[in-house]
């Protein structure tokens, strides 16, 4: 009612960008909310890497953000944390390896750093097996079973599975994810913000 109470009569437009993380998950559903208070509003949605979208947005070319975070900002509205797995296919890895197989996005990357690190600290010897820039890329990369990966809840799905306890994969760290809005926005683009930071911290993929 809030939301159809200030936008019923807002047009413009707002660009968004964001991970495909949440691209896959939680926007469509707000953004279909949106849509129908802020009918004559345009939206322009970017969807891709964090630090190319992070780029747009220090452009001033990006009005919302939500993407892993790179570094505290005053512009954040607020910084959701969420559990880094371990990720494999649900048929497990197409081949036996003393070797910890992994699949990775093209650097930089967040989870790359994240699953290398454990996996160094806990002296446990891997190989990249498989690169992709994209999430789908890396996506058919873990279903075929060539190997693991790290991401959230958000990643699972048919064909992925949490990795399983005999792999004896290293714990690791939380992911961070930040949603900001660039200063001096039009009403709708606050709006939205307002949307996103309300509702997303409700979204456990976990409980999925």
């Amino acid at each position: 009612a809030w939301l159809s109470l200030r936008g019923a009569r807002a047009d413009g437009r707002i660009s968004l960008g964001s991970t495909q993380d949440f691209a896959d998950t939680t926007l469509p559903d707000l953004l279909r909310r949106f849509a129908r208070s802020h009918p004559r509003v345009r939206l322009d949605l970017r969807i891709g890497r964090s630090k190319e979208l992070t780029t747009a947005f220090d452009q001033g070319q990006v009005d919302i953000l939500l993407t892993m975070r790179q570094a505290p900002a005053a512009d954040e509205l607020f910084v959701l944390k969420e559990e880094m797995i371990w990720l494999c296919a649900d048929k497990g890895l197409a081949t036996a390896d003393a070797d910890v197989p992994l699949a990775v996005l093209d650097p930089p990357c967040g989870f790359r750093a994240a699953a290398i690190s454990a996996l160094e600290a806990a002296g446990r010897p891997f190989r990249i097996a498989a690169t992709s820039p994209s999430l789908s890329g890396l996506r058919a990369a873990v279903m075929s079973g060539i190997a693991v990966t790290t991401r959230t809840a958000r990643f699972l799905g048919p064909g992925i599975e949490p990795a399983p306890a005999h792999l004896d994969l290293p714990p690791l760290p939380a992911a961070e994810f930040s949603l900001r809005l660039r200063a001096h926005t039009d009403k709708p683009a606050a709006d939205l913000a307002a949307l996103l930071a309300d509702e997303l911290p409700k979204d456990d993929p976990a409980r999925r």
